[in-house]
């Protein structure tokens, strides 16, 4: 397995905590049940969440704010700068806050037990009249604890870690270099404490060693890369044993390293004797048209979509400041498959609408993708 800077993050069989609160969801869940069977009856209840065999898996790129094209195409140290402060204000103007609202509202409605988040990103400032840090991460739990959701941080993967860059605007001083900003991005896997029956354990996390890397023209600037990696736990849902792992490999822009990542992926973190579900944003029309990513996946993976012949299901992409009135989805990149027992029974595609009347209209310039698995005893 071609991975570098990985390591273990728990090393006991579970999470302590997670398994009380799940202890003590399934006791009530019993006695619920017990208490409602004759109200029930013959129809059955409404939705059976935690039932053996069966998982529910969204992925979601969260979209970091803004297109880093304008950085990479960068000639001098001037129009970096530049590049920087315009990236910058569409991270700022996209609203990640707002945007958090609705996408607790998406994973409310979704009622995932495993959710996988791409682009988890902070931008971290500081110097004078520059707006304060945002950690996308931070934000979004706060906001599905305003609902009454409990979803605990299974596993993350460190990404991108890009500045400090000088900012040259917003900022409160005329000195190059008295206000920064840096990007960083993570892949998080979060787990469903209120899922009576699944319990969690064995994170793991990497970054490939194939990789992008950008030099800004910047005289003595290194260079740098989105550090592109993947997330992965262990779990068992009911009697049934899974592998699970959340990834986000470079753009179809630059084929060679995203099917060299694509391998090491398939080679490594993807690699289980049990029943294995993958998520992500691969970055690969799912029609063949960009890379030969997607069909490397489909040989050895059923697709969540191929539940929906017929169905298009687009997933990306909405345009950069999220401001497009009508939908602009046009390919299916946004993944979630399983194999070795994990059969998909469902899919479909949250998020393509606005979400708001007003600006950012969608909650990311991705769609997510909601799948359902039954998983094989083992």
């Amino acid at each position: 397995m071609r991975v570098t800077h990985r390591r273990r993050l728990h090393s006991g069989p579970s999470l302590p905590a997670r398994r009380r609160r799940g202890r003590l969801a399934a006791a009530a869940a019993i006695l619920a049940s017990l208490l409602t069977t004759a109200t029930i009856g013959a129809a059955g209840p409404a939705q059976a969440t935690g039932s053996s065999g069966s998982l529910k898996v969204l992925t979601r790129n969260l979209y970091l704010g803004a297109d880093l094209t304008p950085a990479l195409r960068a000639t001098d140290p001037t129009s970096f700068l530049t590049a920087v402060a315009t990236i910058y204000g569409t991270a700022q103007y996209t609203n990640f806050p707002a945007r958090a609202q609705g996408l607790a509202e998406e994973i409310r409605s979704s009622d995932a037990d495993l959710i996988a988040l791409q682009e988890v990103s902070i931008w971290d400032t500081s110097g004078p009249g520059v707006p304060p840090s945002q950690d996308f991460l931070a934000i979004l739990q706060a906001a599905l604890a305003k609902r009454g959701l409990h979803y605990s941080v299974a596993a993350v993967s460190e990404n991108a870690n890009i500045g400090p860059i000088p900012l040259v605007s917003p900022c409160g001083s005329a000195t190059v270099g008295d206000c920064l900003v840096t990007l960083k991005d993570r892949d998080v896997i979060l787990v469903n404490d209120d899922t009576p029956a699944l319990d969690t354990w064995g994170a793991d996390h990497g970054n490939y060693t194939a990789q992008q890397t950008f030099t800004p023209p910047v005289p003595g600037a290194p260079s740098v890369s989105f550090n592109r990696g993947w997330a992965s736990i262990e779990g068992r849902y009911g009697a049934a044993r899974f592998h699970f792992v959340n990834t986000h490999l470079e753009t179809e822009d630059f084929p060679a390293v995203q099917e060299a990542e694509v391998n090491e992926f398939l080679a490594g973190p993807a690699r289980s004797g049990v029943a294995t579900v993958i998520a992500g944003d691969f970055n690969s029309a799912a029609d063949g048209s960009t890379t030969k990513t997607y069909s490397l996946l489909d040989k050895q993976f059923s697709d969540s979509w191929s539940t929906r012949p017929g169905v298009v299901g687009y997933t990306c992409c909405q345009n950069q400041t999220l401001t497009n009135p009508e939908s602009q989805l046009a390919t299916r990149i946004d993944l979630v498959m399983g194999r070795r027992g994990a059969r998909p029974l469902s899919a479909q595609v949250i998020g393509a609408n606005p979400f708001q009347a007003t600006p950012p209209l969608y909650t990311s310039d991705h769609a997510g993708v909601v799948a359902s698995f039954n998983l094989d005893d083992n």
